[in-house]
């Protein structure tokens, strides 16, 4: 299994890839719609292209509404890949 810092790395290099966000603004307190300019079509793709790279199901998970942050997002993942892997 990926290490922490390497499914942060990843989950930062979705942002690069799929929205061209410069990775200066990658700051775990950046808000996804706020500050890294992202809307609510922006976040279709960015499930689609979070569960392609971590192989993981997204979509149906509640936590999912408690996301607004960078961070909150890699936490997110973080506990979906650890749940994976009991």
């Amino acid at each position: 299994m990926a290490s922490e810092q390497e499914i942060i790395k990843m989950v930062n290099e979705v942002f690069v890839e799929s929205f061209e966000i410069d990775k200066a603004k990658l700051a775990p307190e950046a808000n996804i719609f706020n500050d890294l300019g992202l809307d609510s079509l922006d976040i279709v793709d960015l499930v689609v292209a979070l569960q392609k790279k971590f192989a993981v199901t997204i979509r149906d998970d509640e936590r999912v509404r408690n996301i607004r942050t960078l961070g909150d997002l890699q936490q997110f993942i973080l506990t979906i890949k650890k749940e994976i892997g009991k």
